[in-house]
């Protein structure tokens, strides 16, 4: 009989006789083909991932925007980080006034770049240097309004040429607060409701500069019956409903003639100047994961979206989309030539 320490001995050199069999890489992922026409992109798998291949930035429900150098600034709950074109993390302001940054916009002043900022959960407006990260102005609940004590969790955020400011209570009372560029409340205008000239959360927010004059474009996520965009002056007067049926657009941002926005459904739409639909990107034939935060990184599908909630173009043409996403996912479209 074999004493345990035999058997033991004798499994082992079975063991070491055995050919060793080395682990397999893991397979690529090929880049996917989405859109039409001369709205065609290809997916640039693992871009923005960690070299272990996991997010870099944790949950995320925000926005993207890019500097005149080409980084791009994407916001997360625990700050902005900002990538290279190859999807490095360059740079990142983390906590405090970096957090919950739920929309961005970036502009060029006196040779400096500056991000606006609209905090939801902790209501307020915040501009801060794009490259230093100082905060020069915030901007909280006008009490001047006149509205009372209201809530205030600003969703959108965007600025006129002039320098004037434009902040959404997208999910409280749905009015739009106009300030100066000193940060002095102005006026507001809009009201909670599903009549034509109401909002349904004013989600998403940007100048469009394809008219002339510059209009708001803003995204009222859940009008009913479909999600819609529609077109305001800078005086906050009605102008028209843009397009209708967009499922739950959450932002725009606007290229040239062209504007993307993205559904929270998990798809972007992409729309002429006519305000026509060129392309639909990275929609989602799942149900139970379009519109759903909770989809773990492993359960990804490269150029299939989940609930997609900042886009921004870069000057190629280029997009990067964010999803809003548990575990934290941006990612790069090329734009096919």
């Amino acid at each position: 009989m074999l004493s345990r320490f035999s058997c033991w001995t004798l499994t082992l050199s079975v063991l070491l006789a055995l050919p060793v069999r080395a682990a397999e890489p893991a397979k690529p992922v090929a880049p996917v083909r989405m859109g039409a026409g001369m709205m065609t992109f290809d997916t640039v798998p693992g871009w923005g991932l960690r070299p272990d291949g996991n997010s870099s930035i944790g949950p995320t429900h925000g926005a993207v925007v890019i500097d005149k150098a080409g980084h791009i600034y994407t916001s997360a709950n625990a700050g902005v980080f900002v990538f290279s074109p190859d999807g490095m993390v360059v740079q990142s302001y983390l906590g405090g006034d970096y957090t919950n940054l739920h929309d961005m916009e970036i502009r060029e002043e006196g040779g400096q770049e500056f991000i606006y900022g609209a905090r939801n959960q902790n209501a307020e407006g915040i501009k801060f240097n794009a490259h230093s990260g100082e905060v020069v102005l915030r901007l909280p609940y006008p009490a001047e309004s006149g509205l009372g004590e209201i809530k205030f969790n600003p969703t959108a955020i965007t600025v006129a040429a002039n320098g004037d400011i434009y902040l959404s209570n997208g999910y409280a009372t749905n009015h739009i607060f106009k300030y100066g560029k000193d940060g002095k409340y102005q006026m507001h205008f809009g009201e909670q409701g599903n009549d034509l000239k109401q909002f349904n959360t004013a989600h998403g927010m940007t100048l469009d500069t394809r008219y002339e004059p510059n209009r708001l474009l803003i995204c009222d996520r859940n009008h009913q019956p479909k999600g819609r965009l529609v077109h305001y002056s800078l005086e906050g007067e009605f102008i028209e409903e843009v397009v209708t049926g967009l499922g739950m657009p959450t932002s725009a941002s606007i290229q040239g003639d062209y504007v993307s926005v993205p559904d929270l459904h998990g798809r972007v739409v992409i729309l002429d100047k006519s305000n026509t639909i060129m392309a639909v990107l990275g929609h989602n034939p799942d149900p139970a994961k379009r519109g759903n935060f909770n989809v773990p990184q492993d359960q990804w599908i490269e150029g299939i979206f989940s609930g997609t909630h900042g886009s921004y173009w870069d000057t190629d043409g280029n997009l990067y989309v964010q999803d809003w996403n548990v575990s934290g996912r941006i990612m790069k479209l090329v734009r096919v030539k």
